[in-house]
């Protein structure tokens, strides 16, 4: 059909402003900001430098007239490691206690917190408190690093927010918290976040709103160890996360080999519909850390897991909801541990002998020890391609590392025949990589940055920022984002290192960076900036 020849120029003009506002910017609602774990966004105009400012004497705010190219910031606790998530207005993350703690209203000892601020102003529009778990159904359970907060990522999608809790529940909670009421069967909230051995407090507007709470560890006998890390990944109607299930305090048994390292939660209701059995949690050689990943790959949606045996899975994903909790379907694994990693003349290679804090450690914390790693970071799914690295808790010092990029399109062991290439260029890590414009950006814990061709793993650069690295790098605007233990690092994308800033933070950034609607989101250990020209 012609258009007529009057509403041409107006429909011309009306295409163009709607592709010029889809450039402005977009929300950000989940770890790595998209469900196939590549951070990548298409934000611009993000500053190449910014001045973090110093801490008001007065308080412990930032004064903000000593900052620059900053919007507004937030006060956190003491600890942030999962990335911030931006939706509707709304800037939530996780981080501990510390601040809430001086409430009256509370009389615990520091658990996690989920803070969600305005995103305009910066300022508090509610919180709630995660309580710390007493170690209860297993003497033997080491959950002692509840301190570390709130870790998991938040996950946003249409009026709820989906996190793992520091004690390791799963929350669905309303984005108004309890300005608008106690919404949802769940109506605790009072005796939930004031903690075991505490009253219940008396809930305000700034409280947090809880809709369903699911327990992996009274229903399911999970025992997490030092810390709950999963992000949590929605498809269709369900809730895809890993367990955090692992080993004992003195790293000698796993607790639950029977327990679920990877399940899957109906979002309306939080009831259990899909879990592994694959024996998953009888190989874990530390804990299950990785959150999960999703893509479509020959017209079938595949959900990809980073193992704590050193495997990367993929399951089919849910088409319906069974009518009873049924195992989830296994599509594929590939061992990312070639025989070299875990023999050594014939004999198998202690997992705690790389732990470089052992007496008996061979680990002389130089890069070079090889033995066997967990998949801590997220696969990333880029062209039918799986791009994961192999890693351990940075406490056990540096290893030798390997990155694989896996053709993600076979079904069965594929461990022979999906490897496309494998680099050993860089140490154990824990950071997920990002991938543009034909290059992976991989940082190891020591705090290299390497930039590789993504079809072949050539390497194009690598940069020291001689530091340790936990999270990865954030691409936008043609630029590489990326915290550590010493500063917050910009540098320019592309196959030639350019660093073109080096910011110190005045605490550790351990967390990834992430940008929504313009602004660049820079989280250490306690601050969040909203960074904008």
């Amino acid at each position: 059909m012609r258009l007529p020849h009057t509403l041409s120029p107006l429909l011309a003009a009306w295409c163009c402003l709607t592709f010029l506002t889809g450039l402005r910017g977009a929300d950000w609602p989940r770890w790595c900001g998209h469900s196939d774990g590549n951070m990548v966004c298409g934000e611009t105009g993000l500053p190449a430098s910014f001045e973090p400012g110093h801490k008001d004497p007065k308080g412990s705010s930032i004064s903000m007239e000593t900052t620059e190219n900053v919007k507004w910031v937030a006060k956190l606790g003491s600890n942030a490691f999962g990335n911030p998530t931006v939706a509707d207005g709304r800037v939530y993350v996780g981080t501990d206690d510390l601040t809430v703690s001086e409430d009256p209203r509370f009389s615990r000892s520091k658990g996690g917190l989920l803070k969600c601020f305005d995103e305009e102003t910066g300022n508090l529009l509610w919180q709630l408190a995660t309580p710390v778990r007493k170690k209860g159904m297993h003497p033997e359970i080491h959950f002692g690093h509840q301190h570390l907060g709130v870790c998991s990522s938040p996950t946003v999608e249409n009026d709820r927010v989906f996190i793992v809790g520091s004690a390791g529940d799963i929350l669905c909670l309303d984005v108004k918290g309890q300005a608008n009421g106690n919404d949802g069967l769940y109506q605790d909230e009072g005796r939930y976040m004031a903690g075991e051995d505490a009253d219940p407090i008396e809930l305000g507007p700034a409280d947090g709103d809880i809709v369903w709470r699911y327990d992996p560890l009274d229903e399911l006998g999970v025992c997490p160890h030092d810390a709950a890390s999963c992000s949590i990944l929605i498809c269709g109607d369900f809730l895809y996360l890993g367990t955090s299930n692992g080993i004992d305090g003195p790293h000698e048994k796993i607790l639950a080999p029977k327990a679920p390292a990877i399940i899957v939660l109906n979002k309306h209701t939080g009831r259990l519909v899909a879990r592994e059995e694959i024996g998953l949690s009888s190989r874990l050689y530390h804990a299950q850390w990785s959150s999960p990943s999703m893509g479509k790959v020959g017209g079938r949606t595949l959900i990809f897991f980073g193992g704590g045996d050193g495997k990367c899975y993929a399951f089919a994903a849910l088409t319906e909801e069974p009518k009873e909790t049924m195992p989830l379907e296994l599509v594929w694994s590939f061992d990312c541990l070639p025989d070299s990693y875990k023999y050594r003349d014939g004999k198998l290679i202690p997992y705690y002998e790389g732990d470089k804090r052992k007496g008996w450690s061979t680990n002389k914390n130089d890069g070079k020890f090889v033995g066997p790693s967990q998949i801590i970071a997220t696969p990333v799914f880029y062209k039918d391609r799986i791009y994961v690295p192999i890693g351990q808790d940075p406490a056990h010092g540096r290893g030798k590392g390997l990155l694989h990029c896996i053709g993600a399109t076979q079904t069965g062991d594929v461990t022979k025949s999906a490897g496309i290439w494998s680099y050993d260029g860089l140490d154990r890590s824990m950071s997920t990589v990002t991938i543009t414009d034909g290059l992976v950006y991989a940082a190891d814990v020591a705090g290299r940055l390497h930039c590789l061709d993504a079809e072949t793993g050539e390497v194009q650069w690598v940069h020291d920022m001689k530091a340790e690295t936990w999270g990865g790098a954030l691409v936008a605007d043609g630029k590489l984002f990326l915290g550590n233990k010493k500063e917050f690092v910009v540098l320019a994308a592309g196959r030639e290192p350019k660093v073109l800033s080096e910011i110190r933070l005045g605490s550790p950034a351990y967390s990834t960076p992430i940008a929504a609607n313009g602004v660049l989101y820079v989280a250490s250990q306690k601050y969040l900036w909203a960074v904008k020209k």
